[in-house]
């Protein structure tokens, strides 16, 4: 007789109830009228991001201490429960940009299981208690990306990016298994507590096998982050990407990796913390300077919002390096409202795009606050809350950030980030200039068919993104109460 695992089954609702979803989504493809289909599909994705995403508040009320649960292969605590919501939001958000994309009839169906089934992967791998659950959940997801990218076969790149984020992805996949493959082999162990046990119970502190290895999962989910050096993928593939993928994997993406990664280097390697919280400042800087610079050159706003993508992963590896509990906190809550501004800001992108059925530059931008103010405006708080600007969540999460660095004796660090948040500046008011202050009538250019479509599932993601951008200032104490129960689980 087979020996099997209790399985609390509330601990894995969220995945299973987008999973649910994407069942539905992928049977419509076979099942429902073609007129229908569009709104059948969405609907019941975001259906079940609604779905995981009160489970998941429900697994937060449920859950004031953590757990590990199906033969310890996964967490059940308020820090997965908080990443979940997070990635759930983003998700159904993208559902509202993604609905009047132009797409291939015949590609609906599989597009919104796809998305949903991703937002499912991401739920299951912040929850991973070992190396086995976490390349499972990292492959599950990646591979629904890889697809996505590429779906849109009519779209000029979109194979292209699809192609690449493959190869580059599938790399970074293999240097993490490796890395986890090292791991094993030094302590003999897959289960992160359990890596820290065996390494103070055998002395393996300094273990040379033991640090590639380290090096290597730190290598993998960099990748995974967009975080120079390793963020070589993340400009081509977010430029020839379908827009409303590419703002989701800016928000989702980034936050399960970053999350993940703080998870893994304070449950697993606590005995190398004086090594990998440099490793982690070094990839912060990097990240900062490159983001930057290259941003400051971009005239494609989905490539200029790819190197702030970058620029805003070493803002985050900041606090990942501070290694405390102001850090952690500070994570927590940065990732509220750049996950809404992310998703907000590709959302703007994509409106433009069918707007003028070209990619989105500097000076195709002319005009656009006046021409769709409620979309304008709502780009404009989006660059402001990028750069950092008060009135903004992302003027309250660097801060935290800072504070963070700081409590932790990097003040070089906070140095640095201040400067990179000065250069960045130039490339963020140079949007709101485009979309403001350079008429159209500048470009030779004269309208053509009447006003803009209008779309109300689009423009309602962009004001709620805008809501969340701006409420976070204003609830910051709430939001980081919240965030601060979901860091306790964390031995820091």
């Amino acid at each position: 007789m087979i020996d099997t695992p209790s399985v609390d089954w509330f601990a894995l609702s969220p995945s299973l109830a987008t999973l649910g979803a994407a069942a539905i989504c992928l049977l419509s493809e076979a099942f429902v009228p073609r007129w229908i289909l569009r709104p059948f599909a969405a609907f019941f994705c975001a259906l079940g991001f609604i779905a995981g995403g009160a489970l998941a508040i429900l697994l937060y009320i449920e859950t004031p201490h953590g757990s590990l649960e199906v033969a310890d292969a996964i967490f059940r605590d308020r820090y997965a429960a908080f990443t979940q919501i997070l990635v759930m939001g983003a998700g159904l958000l993208t559902v509202g940009v993604s609905y009047s994309a132009r797409m291939r009839e015949d590609h609906i169906g599989e597009y919104y299981a796809l998305l949903v089934t991703a937002g499912a992967g991401m739920a299951f791998l912040v929850q991973s208690a070992n190396l086995m659950t976490l390349f499972l959940g990292l492959e599950w997801f990646s591979v629904c990306l890889y697809i996505l990218c590429a779906i849109e076969i009519d779209l000029v790149g979109s194979l292209e990016a699809g192609l690449k984020y493959l190869i580059i992805g599938g790399m970074g996949s293999a240097v993490l298994l490796f890395g986890s493959a090292l791991v094993y082999g030094a302590t003999g162990e897959l289960g992160y507590s359990a890596i820290a046990d065996a390494t103070r119970a055998q002395d393996l502190a300094g273990d040379p096998i033991l640090l590639v290895g380290l090096a290597m999962l730190l290598a993998g989910l960099a990748f995974k982050s967009s975080a120079a050096p390793f963020h070589m993928w993340t400009p081509d593939v977010y430029e020839g990407a379908p827009t409303p993928i590419t703002g989701f994997m800016a928000a989702a993406t980034k936050t399960v990796a970053l999350v993940l990664m703080y998870r893994v280097l304070t449950v697993a390697f606590p005995e190398e913390r004086d090594v990998w919280t440099i490793a982690v400042a070094v990839l912060a800087v990097i990240s900062l300077a490159w983001g930057n610079i290259a941003a400051l050159v971009q005239a494609n706003v989905k490539r200029l919002l790819a190197y702030s993508s970058i620029s805003h992963a070493g803002f985050m590896l900041i606090a990942v390096s501070a290694a405390n509990e102001l850090g952690v906190r500070a994570l927590l809550y940065y990732l509220i409202p750049y996950s809404a501004i992310s998703v907000g800001a590709f959302a703007v992108v994509a409106a433009r795009e069918r707007e003028l059925g070209e990619p989105v530059t500097l000076d195709n931008l002319a005009g656009f606050g006046w021409e769709r103010p409620l979309l304008g405006f709502s780009m404009a708080t989006f660059m402001l809350g990028f750069a950092g600007f008060p009135l903004t969540g992302g003027f309250m999460g660097k801060f935290l950030v800072f504070s963070s660095a700081s409590e932790a004796g990097w003040n070089w660090l906070v140095i640095v980030g201040v400067l990179a948040t000065l250069v960045s500046l130039y490339y963020y008011l140079a949007v709101i200039r485009s979309m403001y202050m350079r008429p159209a009538a500048e470009l030779g250019l004269a309208p053509i068919g009447g006003s803009p479509p209008r779309e109300i599932m689009l423009s309602s993601a962009a004001f709620l993104a805008m809501a969340v951008n701006v409420g976070s200032f204003f609830a910051v104490q709430p939001l980081v109460d919240f965030a601060r129960s979901a860091a306790e689980t964390l031995p820091l």
